[in-house]
């Protein structure tokens, strides 16, 4: 099979589900990862192996599954991280929130401690502790999957991170935590409600653990690690929250109602309300 052959049937699968622009940054990620090939246009012919990898890869795509999923690993922040069924795929939402943190951190050098709650890959403390090794940096998870793949990411991205097995939603254990001086979470906020309006694969293949919350309280986990911060924040420290679009005033509001003198809504780069920022 030609280089060019299976570029076009790629381009055929894809724009099925994608537009254009976004099945052409897909297959340019599938031919450099999965077959070092950084121009699929060119003159040349996969081998047999290549064939029989193409062909179930093509075979997943089309079936829906996310790419970082079929290639296990997805890109962020310029670093490499393993993904899977366990754990959400990093977005580009939430490496601007990480910017947005490292750009505190560095403005304010008093700033030692994070813990990331809710870690997922690990992509978030990961990151920050690669660009910023001064930081003493914990992560928690309910999931005993996700902790591991974050674990394989720290020691595959070279960094130490303290990996922390706890449910934020569980009051008793809040004691164990440490004080810090950044709390970070991108927690679930999607309401039940609303898996109808979700992407069909993302309802097939991600973790509705890390996705969905409830119709009654959808900003549980808001709420939680609010109160959280009340307890574990540093008097001098931040707290960063990522958001959903249709939610962030709410969740801004109910932070400023629990003491927080400072907080700040930032806008993507697609102009949605999808980070928030609060200090005392």
């Amino acid at each position: 099979m030609k280089i060019k052959e299976a570029d076009n049937i790629l381009f055929k699968t894809l724009t099925t589900q994608h537009s254009v622009g976004e099945a052409r940054s897909i297959i340019r990620i599938i031919f450099e990862d999965a077959f070092d090939i950084y121009n699929p246009q060119k003159a040349g012919e996969l081998t047999v192996a290549q064939i029989a990898h193409f062909q179930e890869i093509n075979r997943r795509l089309a079936a829906g599954e996310p790419v970082q999923y079929i290639l296990g690993e997805a890109d962020f922040f310029g670093l490499k991280f393993n993904v899977n069924p366990a754990v959400l795929i990093p977005r580009p939402e939430t490496e601007e929130l990480v910017f947005w943190i490292e750009e505190t951190a560095n403005a304010h050098p008093h700033l030692r401690s994070v813990l990331d709650i809710g870690t997922g890959s690990g992509c978030i403390p990961i990151t920050l502790k690669k660009r910023l090794p001064r930081l003493d940096i914990s992560a928690l998870d309910v999931s005993e999957k996700a902790l591991q793949t974050a674990r394989e990411n720290a020691e595959k991205n070279a960094v130490a991170v303290d990996f922390i097995l706890q449910d934020i939603l569980n009051e008793k254990g809040w004691g164990s935590l440490p004080t810090c001086d950044i709390i970070v979470s991108n927690p679930p906020y999607i309401p039940t409600r609303e898996k109808t309006l979700m992407p069909s694969h993302v309802l097939r293949h991600e973790p509705h653990l890390a996705l969905f919350t409830t119709d009654e309280n959808p900003l549980i986990f808001y709420k939680k690690i609010t109160a959280f911060a009340r307890q574990k924040l540093s008097k001098s420290g931040f707290l960063f929250f990522e958001c959903n679009e249709y939610n962030a005033e709410e969740v801004a509001a109910h932070v400023r109602a629990n003491g927080f003198d400072y907080v700040k809504i930032k806008e993507d780069m697609q102009g949605k309300k999808r980070m928030i920022a609060a200090g005392f």
